[in-house]
């Protein structure tokens, strides 16, 4: 089993004409639906509220093969984030999460919610930022390191980071755990200004992990071990927004993982991180040509 820790929330996306589309999204979401729709077996830990956002969110989680029996239902209002889009399809986020489904997680009621068996397990996002559910992930993280392959994506939102010094301070630590790490170049040109993202990418395996991935956006990912590094080209695509093309990167490089039957020593093979980051690519940019976190499906590929 695959576990995917994090928030479910919906987008809400101000289009040019002033109109709000909701979609569904949150990053453990987005991966979640990734990794069922690619037919890997995956299981969503986090708060899903009894509203009908929260309804939907679950609806969409069971669709997609991905089970359920490891969601906590909450009467709190489902977390809500207002998207703003550039000329490029980027994403700019404000968040609405106090007093909501995704902030409210606690380390007890998720440590006893996780499956007997963990293969891998995939946390970041606001899972290392709202209080208690911060909380909650690290003690998961805790409690299945060097057991589970660990992968972490910050994929950092410092408009929501309040205690900047004890974000950063939970990441390290939960990045000492890791196994593998997905950045962008916007996390590192945050995390580690100044440095080139090649080399931020290649520092944060100084707190264990053996692997990195470096996502570029149009311009493709890089597959980082501790002395070597490919770059993958991003395969073409009719870009109509990047919204979840991150979260269905990570999720494809999983999927691939898995199906091949890799574990967490493998991960300092260069050649395989490298076709994993390309199978991940793919997946994104397929991703990237429909409105919202929609990811495609295994046969779509």
């Amino acid at each position: 089993m695959i576990v995917v820790a994090g928030e479910a929330l919906f987008d809400l996306v101000l289009e040019d004409t002033g109109q709000l589309q909701a979609h569904p999204g949150g990053a453990a979401l987005n991966t979640a639906r990734t990794l069922g729709r690619l037919e890997q077996p995956v299981s969503y830990l986090g708060r899903l509220s009894s509203d009908r956002f929260g309804t939907r969110l679950r609806q969409l989680l069971v669709d997609d093969r991905v089970r359920v029996d490891t969601a906590v239902a909450t009467e709190d209002p489902t977390t809500l984030a207002l998207a703003e889009l550039d000329a490029t399809g980027a994403a700019q986020y404000r968040f609405y999460a106090a007093g909501t489904s995704a902030a409210g997680l606690t380390p007890d009621v998720a440590l006893a919610t996780l499956p007997a068996q963990v293969e891998m397990l995939h946390v970041g996002t606001l899972g290392l930022v709202l209080e208690p559910t911060a909380h909650a992930t690290e003690a998961v993280v805790e409690q299945l390191a060097g057991r589970a392959l660990i992968a972490v994506d910050p994929n950092s939102r410092p408009s929501i980071v309040v205690d900047e010094e004890g974000y950063r301070a939970r990441l390290a630590r939960v990045l000492a755990r890791a196994d593998l790490v997905k950045v962008s170049e916007e996390d590192v040109a945050w995390l580690d200004p100044g440095r080139p993202p090649v080399e931020a990418a290649r520092a944060l395996l100084a707190g264990g992990a053996s692997a990195a991935v470096l996502t570029r956006g149009g311009d493709g990912a890089v597959a980082i071990t501790a002395d070597a590094d490919v770059a993958v080209p991003a395969p073409p695509a009719n870009v109509v927004d990047t919204i979840g093309a991150g979260d269905a990167f990570g999720g494809g490089f999983l999927a691939w993982w898995r199906r091949e039957g890799h574990g967490r020593s493998e991960l300092t093979d260069l050649a395989l991180v490298t076709e994993a980051t390309r199978f991940a690519c793919l997946v994104a940019a397929r991703t990237c040509e429909r409105p919202g976190a929609s990811p495609p499906r295994l046969s779509e590929l």
